[in-house]
């Protein structure tokens, strides 16, 4: 059953009351981004249209490929109407959706720095929404560890009243302060889209090594399908970064020793 709110005669669902306040905390923030950067035009508002539908389409289609066997799968419509809904896929789907959207519009310029401190600030948000309705973790004997209602689904800690690591909340922590430190790193990376590369690339990390106390499935080698789906995504940001320092793109944050003559 999914938690609701009662407001009246309106019924809530409380996870996408935060999902909705997210995106707006995330709009604000990309809106004094643009204007702060003087890039409030037609070409921005289509890349956050681009990100909208594609991050829209990107969750709600996340569960169609859960399985390597193809039977097991859902049909697309299956996985449209009963997708899990997840980050990982939403992100993904928002990102396809910006280089769809500015392909089709024409538009070269980097976009990726408005939406990094702007997706850190709607992800803490709307993770507050996942805190309150999802199972929180793996169990713990951690002095932190938390309680949640038998009704929650898919949580087997829930029914034994056991402590559980509240990793919804470890995750709204990394992304607030990974919205102060994006906030300061701006006057400090001049290079156009490194913001989004640095987020993406902190943001791989952070789930990856939290996965080993949130309550998905472990599917094969101890390791959850969100761990197997950020594998290659680390190797691949972990190049792109070497990339980026190679030509100097963090000579600002990184005090570099000049080698001797």
């Amino acid at each position: 059953m999914v938690p609701q709110w009662r407001v009246g005669p309106l019924v809530v669902p409380v996870h996408g009351v935060f999902v909705g306040l997210g995106v707006l905390a995330a709009g604000v923030v990309f809106v004094a981004e643009a204007r702060r950067r003087d890039a409030v035009n037609d070409q921005s508002l289509v890349a956050v249209t681009g990100a909208l539908v594609g991050g829209a389409i990107g969750m709600r289609l996340s569960g169609w490929a859960r399985h390597l066997d193809p039977q097991f799968n859902p049909s697309l419509a299956q996985a449209w109407e009963y997708g899990s809904r997840s980050i990982l896929g939403g992100l993904l789907g928002a990102y396809v959706g910006v280089l769809v959207a500015k392909r089709i519009g024409g538009y070269r310029g980097k976009t990726g720095d408005l939406f990094a401190p702007a997706v850190a600030l709607g992800m803490a948000v709307g993770r507050l929404g996942c805190h309150l309705t999802e199972a929180p973790g793996r169990p713990t004997s951690l002095p932190w560890g938390v309680h949640a209602p038998i009704t929650t689904p898919k949580c087997p800690g829930c029914l034994t009243g056991a402590a559980m690591h509240p990793s919804f909340l470890y995750e709204i922590a990394f992304q607030l302060a990974a919205f102060g430190i994006l906030l300061w790193l701006r006057e400090r990376v001049s290079q156009p889209g490194e913001l989004f590369v640095i987020y993406i690339a902190g943001y791989a990390a952070f789930r990856f090594f939290v996965e080993f106390v949130r309550a998905n499935e472990v599917v094969w080698l101890g390791l959850t399908r969100p761990q197997w789906f950020l594998l290659p995504s680390l190797v691949v940001v972990g190049l792109r970064l070497r990339y980026g320092y190679r030509r100097g793109y963090y000579d600002r944050l990184i005090a570099r020793q000049e080698a001797p003559a």
